[in-house]
């Protein structure tokens, strides 16, 4: 048995897993991050402690216990930063362990995600395969010859921050052309609202949103294009041009067998897929030459949990 925990900036989730990815007993409490890290810390292997009394599990039976954290870690176990949750250089595996004495392994929740898939969902069978959460912004998740790849110093896993071209706003992390700024979320909504502003008003986006542009999301546009919508069909037509940049780039230097596609982006299911596939297609550079299978991620709100666990096994194997 192995013990996985999703922590994110508003709940902690955790769940007891067996070997086949199965999530016998889960718990979450809030995270209530302005605490401080010592109290979210606290309340995390306290739910440990819960997660095996209430689940009748023998504690010798918990082999290794996985976390992914919204941020980057260390080899060592050690937090670089957590923006969301305002935490850097916090040494979270020596204290989990010194209370709880289960090893523990940690790692961006993305590269988690990727791991549950290449586990059991969308990339099992592959030796090599990449996770693409398309959420507020793009987090990847990378699996090599069978094992979580986060780089030399952590943050090997930060797709989202590759330079694809120049774009009409800056990312948060301060640079512009960032990859998440094209395809994301925050980016097909942001590009939405600008067409809108520029005049492009005769739009079903407006009238789902009764006219209130700040109340745009990505479904609402994905919704509109599927029904026809010219603005709402050229912002996804943009999300999926620089999806693809992207895309090519993760194949031109990694080659992987498969590209998942997740997080909240994903939603929008076979209409997002196949676009995605039919510019993957007419553009790619080697047209005679098998290339990366893009699919849709088969987890959604387990995958957190699911691949923390299989961390941990990883860990320890």
């Amino acid at each position: 048995m192995y013990i996985g925990i999703d922590l994110g900036g508003t709940n902690i989730a955790a769940g007891l897993v067996d070997e086949t990815g199965k999530i016998v007993y889960s718990k979450s409490t809030p995270t209530l991050s302005a605490r401080g890290y010592k109290d979210v810390i606290a309340d995390i292997n306290k739910l440990v402690k819960e997660l095996i009394k209430e689940s009748n599990v023998n504690r010798e039976d918990v082999k290794a216990i996985g976390i992914g954290i919204p941020g980057l870690a260390d080899k060592d176990g050690n937090v670089i930063f957590c923006v969301n949750l305002g935490w850097e250089n916090i040494p979270l595996r020596k204290m989990m362990e010194d209370e709880l004495n289960i090893p523990v392994f940690i790692d961006n929740d993305a590269t988690v995600a990727g791991l549950a898939e290449y586990e059991f969902g969308a990339m099992k069978g592959s030796k090599n395969g990449i996770l693409l959460t398309l959420g507020t912004g793009i987090g990847g998740g990378i699996v090599l010859n069978g094992e979580v790849y986060s780089g030399a110093h952590g943050v090997g896993s930060e797709i989202g921050h590759m330079i694809i071209g120049e774009n009409f706003y800056n990312c948060n992390c301060g640079k512009n052309g960032c990859f998440e700024t094209f395809a994301s979320s925050t980016a097909i909504i942001k590009y939405a609202q600008k067409l809108i502003k520029e005049g492009n008003t005769d739009t079903k986006i407006l009238e789902k949103v009764n006219g209130d542009i700040e109340k745009i999301n990505a479904k609402v546009i994905f919704d509109s294009a599927k029904e026809g919508d010219k603005v709402a069909k050229m912002a996804v037509d943009r999300l999926v041009k620089y999806l693809v940049i992207g895309i090519f780039n993760i194949v031109n230097f990694m080659d992987p067998e498969v590209i998942a596609l997740g997080g909240g982006v994903s939603n929008a299911g076979e209409y997002l897929l196949n676009l995605v596939k039919e510019e993957f297609e007419k553009n790619k550079y080697y047209k005679t030459l098998p290339a990366a299978k893009i699919v849709l991620a088969e987890y959604k709100n387990d995958a957190g949990i699911i691949g923390a666990a299989m961390l941990g096994k990883h860990g320890v194997a």
